[in-house]
């Protein structure tokens, strides 16, 4: 009977998360697919020629700014979630929801500044690709503001504690993201407009 004991194999903990942080992981992973893909197709189309030259709008600095303080706040708001800091979560919340409409409404500023120098999403590739970018991603941002606007509501409930963190996390890192991918959006464009 003793010897039977040491040849069974010790069955380990199969890594599990959460169905929903799992959903997101995959969403994220689609969203790095379609940027990719996109970037791809603007290099290839960049190099056949005919490709409007233009400067990128100054305010895209500003908004770079923005969505980097956003994930400051965010993250802020996540570190007194787990301390039970309601009162510095429910402010970061707020702050990083306010930083998320300023961030959109920078966008549509950028649009404006873009007609202003005659970059239209009609008409030269160069345009429209810089107009699908910025959509597209501020369709996103938009998700991840109304996911923000839950979260901010969930705290004032008394939902997000130390012991519930789970909607917290999951907007944090869809937040932290979509900050990533505008970075990386915005140096793409430096590099190759």
């Amino acid at each position: 009977m003793e010897k039977e004991l040491k040849y069974i194999d010790i069955v380990e903990q199969p890594i599990s998360m959460h169905p929903k942080k799992f959903a997101l992981w995959l969403f994220l992973v689609t969203v790095v697919m379609i940027f990719a893909a996109l970037t791809s197709a603007y290099i290839v189309r960049q190099s056949e020629g005919n490709w409007l030259e233009y400067e990128l709008p100054e305010i895209f600095w500003v908004t770079s700014g923005i969505v980097l303080l956003s994930s400051v706040t965010l993250q802020w708001s996540y570190v007194s979630a787990k301390k039970d800091n309601f009162v510095s979560l429910r402010l970061g919340m707020l702050l990083t929801v306010l930083l998320g409409i300023a961030f959109l409404v920078g966008q549509w500023y950028s649009w404006i500044a873009l007609v202003d120098r005659d970059v239209f999403f009609v008409g030269n590739p160069a345009g429209s690709f810089l107009y699908v970018f910025t959509g597209l991603h501020a369709l996103h941002l938009i998700s991840g503001v109304i996911f923000l606007i839950i979260v901010l509501i969930s705290t004032f409930r008394l939902k997000v504690h130390s012991k519930s963190l789970n909607t917290m996390e999951m907007a944090t890192t869809y937040w932290h993201f979509l900050g990533g991918l505008w970075l990386y959006l915005f140096m793409f464009l430096l590099l190759n407009h």
